[in-house]
């Protein structure tokens, strides 16, 4: 059987980029049969991904069937995943995100977590001197991805060890970092083709805070007035949203990469409570400019409050 490798829903550059990387690996340093999938259209970013080093688009799926042999990259986390995962043969599990609990397994698996800031930095070091084996649209898709998250090491999340791969990746290719993190920002921040649900959609989570609900939905752009200047129909286009989705309230942060803050906006009582509670804010109108956040996973879902 083939095993499926994944990200989680909404792909991001990480949840791209890592699959195909991980099923490289299984299938020519393994010597396996792995297919490297996504659970939705990638990013704008991730699709420069594929485009940049003439990658095919892995196949889109929306389940996985009882017994389906699989790997997770990215998460660990149910609700980003397929919905039957608990049902699938998962064998292993590679991420860097906090442990969540709810996936069941059908005996004992390899779980790789670490305090890292991208899933394509420990697959790097899993696969130890076979890197030397990666070709140049591996080592490219590792590059692209920690640089995505790491927001060229603007993000807290950034360790010095991501920094070490990035250098060591951007010299085998030849690559000048700042010149092609630029590029990769200036595709992140072309977003002007999609519909409002698609972008509070397009790099976003699910988390519940003291019973409630929440999609948490990041923009990062060098162009925030973009999204900002449709600030009041994507607030309009919230309800729909949570309806759809089966949440009580959208939290959408439009993160402004180069001025490393983030814009928070307020279509209610209850987020503006959030973002004062939260982040000690004061909040004066419908969006909140919040100093210094740039990450989901270290500065905003931890500290969230309703």
């Amino acid at each position: 059987m083939t095993t499926l490798v994944f990200g989680h829903k909404s792909p991001d550059t990480d949840s791209t980029g890592s699959p195909i990387i991980w099923a490289w690996y299984l299938n020519e340093i393994k010597g396996g049969d792995a297919e490297a999938v996504l659970l939705g259209e990638p990013n704008t970013e991730a699709a420069w991904l594929l485009q940049r080093w003439d990658l095919p688009k892995p196949r889109i799926i929306t389940d996985v069937e009882d017994g389906q042999a699989c790997v997770i990259v990215d998460t660990n986390n149910p609700a980003e995943l397929p919905a039957n995962i608990n049902g699938a043969d998962v064998q292993a599990i590679i991420d860097h995100h906090k442990l969540v609990g709810g996936l069941e397994t059908k005996g004992p698996i390899d779980i790789t977590i670490r305090p890292l800031a991208c899933t394509a930095t420990i697959m790097y070091d899993l696969m130890s001197d076979d890197v030397a084996k990666m070709p140049d649209w591996v080592k490219g898709a590792a590059l692209t991805c920690i640089l995505s998250d790491t927001l060229e090491f603007r993000s807290p999340t950034t360790t010095g060890r991501d920094r070490e791969v990035v250098a060591a990746l951007a010299a085998d290719l030849g690559v000048n970092v700042t010149e092609y993190a630029a590029e990769m920002f200036a595709a992140k921040s072309d977003v002007s083709a999609f519909s409002d649900a698609d972008l509070i959609r397009m790099d976003s989570k699910e988390y519940a805070v003291d019973g409630v609900k929440f999609r948490v939905s990041v923009l990062e752009t060098t162009a925030p007035n973009i999204p900002l200047d449709r600030k009041a129909s994507i607030m309009e286009t919230f309800a729909t949203v949570q309806s759809e989705d089966g949440v009580d309230q959208v939290l959408l942060f439009v993160v402004d990469i180069l001025k490393e803050e983030a814009t928070l906006l307020i279509p209610n009582d209850v987020i503006k409570g959030v973002a004062e509670k939260s982040f000690g804010a004061t909040v004066d109108g419908d969006t909140v400019v919040l100093p210094g956040i740039m990450s989901r996973k270290k500065q905003i879902i931890p500290n969230l409050k309703v």
